[in-house]
């Protein structure tokens, strides 16, 4: 279950956690640890997949990339040294379009758009925690993605900064991508049997 787990000390941060061992699968946000185990389910990983190739099919002679997990995203709350960062999460996918973000580590900075497809063990953080982060670090577009109802709920940022419902859509509806004017994705390839 993905839960905040109390360890030795209050706070951690990027340099703790790469520090903590490979076969663990972890995220910290605004210092909290939560555990990211289980392993997703096959659902999951068929939806994340499918998302992934529609995406990265657009993207082929673009200038933005696209990352699925693990894939680290690094948010800092000021300037601060990566080792001193306290918040690093691990989105199912995430599209960035400034390459200055990018490093061997993964992405420095707030993603145009970020995907999550919601677990029972993951979906009061993806609909809290990771709601008010991503807001708030000035991600663009944050889709969450509803597994059981095959639909996907799609925020944007409007002018003050705050995500607004842009819409909610269902098997087998089309979404325009906001950060993309000439993109559309097929949920009934994303949801197909």
């Amino acid at each position: 279950m993905s839960i905040a787990i109390s360890k030795q000390k209050g706070k951690y941060t990027y340099s703790d956690y790469l520090n903590w061992p490979d076969d663990e699968m972890w995220e910290l946000i605004d210092g909290v640890p939560f555990d990211m185990s289980p392993a997703p389910s096959r659902q999951h990983q068929k939806i994340s997949t499918e998302l992934v190739r529609q995406f990265a099919n657009y993207l082929l002679d673009k200038t933005c990339e696209i990352y699925d997990a693990p894939f680290d995203v690094r948010i800092p709350q000021g300037d601060e040294k990566d080792e001193d960062i306290d918040t690093v999460v691990q989105p199912d996918i995430v599209i960035v379009c400034d390459h200055n973000k990018l490093d061997d580590r993964g992405c420095k900075g707030a993603p145009d758009l970020i995907i999550e497809i919601l677990s029972r063990n993951t979906s009061k953080k993806d609909l809290h925690d990771k709601f008010i982060l991503y807001e708030r670090s000035g991600v663009i577009e944050y889709w969450v993605v509803f597994p059981s109802d095959k639909g996907i709920d799609v925020y944007r940022l409007n002018e003050g900064h705050k995500y607004e419902l842009s819409g909610k859509y269902q098997h087998p509806d089309k979404i325009n991508v906001g950060i993309f004017s000439d993109l559309e994705i097929d949920l009934g390839l994303v949801f197909k049997k």
